[in-house]
């Protein structure tokens, strides 16, 4: 995995020496698993250099085909934008970063290019903090113990007391409103997403532009509406008893 995930956008093909450079293993290791890559077919060998191949595609397909609640949550999902006219996604808690597992845009406002796969920090996001807000105290402690809170915009919360204070605030209220703190122009509100035992698995999330959407709309006229998108959803997983 070390291997595959070395491979990027800036880093599209690798010859040997940077793979082993890159992931700090021994060019015999290095080599022994892209050969065993390239025989299973995830990796193409063009002389010296190596690219992955689509089949790493099957690797996350897999995830998100288990991933039962997805089936559940687009079309509402897709009824929720249409609503707000305003872009709406869903991602999963890992480690100290959210995973987009799901996303119905409208307009394109962040200049970070968001797809199904893409990883952003938790801790300046809604949808992070809706996640780490349900995780036992114990855990928000290991959490801001491991991660810094580094400012992104002037309006980033990097104190860990106040951050944790926020999150406890998100468990009580059970949503999660960020103001601009993951990047300047950008709101975004979040709710947690259920299982069939009641258990928090994802968090949904409408986004909106700042100069266009202010805090009080969307906490009157965009809340509501996503919190009966995931009420929606919830009711679902729940009578299909999904986990």
């Amino acid at each position: 995995m070390a291997v595959i995930n070395s491979f990027s956008s800036e880093r599209p093909s690798q010859t040997l020496s940077e793979v082993a450079q890159s992931t700090g293993l021994t060019r015999a290791t290095a080599r022994r698993v892209l050969l065993t890559l390239a025989e299973l077919g995830y990796v193409h060998q063009d002389s010296r250099v190596f690219s992955l191949t689509p089949r790493v595609l099957d690797l996350g397909y897999s995830f998100l085909s288990s991933f039962h609640v997805l089936e559940l949550a687009q079309p509402p999902m897709e009824r929720l934008v249409e609503e707000v006219k305003e872009s709406s996604s869903m991602s999963v808690l890992d480690g100290p970063d959210i995973v987009y597992v799901a996303r119905v845009p409208t307009t394109r406002i962040m200049t970070i290019s968001l797809a199904l796969g893409s990883r952003l920090p938790a801790y300046p996001t809604s949808m992070g903090r809706v996640l780490l807000a349900m995780l036992s105290d114990s855990e928000i402690d290991e959490y801001l113990e491991a991660t810094d809170l580094e400012p992104l915009t002037p309006y980033t919360i990097t104190d860990p007391e106040e951050f944790r204070s926020v999150l406890l605030e998100t468990r009580a209220e059970g949503y999660a409103l960020v103001d601009q703190e993951l990047e300047e122009g950008l709101r975004s509100i979040a709710v947690p997403i259920r299982n069939g035992r009641d258990d928090v698995i994802a968090a949904m999330n409408v986004s909106c532009h700042a100069a266009r959407v202010s805090v009080s709309r969307m906490q009157d006229e965009y809340l509501p509406r996503l919190l009966a998108t995931a009420a929606e959803v919830n009711d679902q997983a729940r009578a299909l008893r999904l986990t």
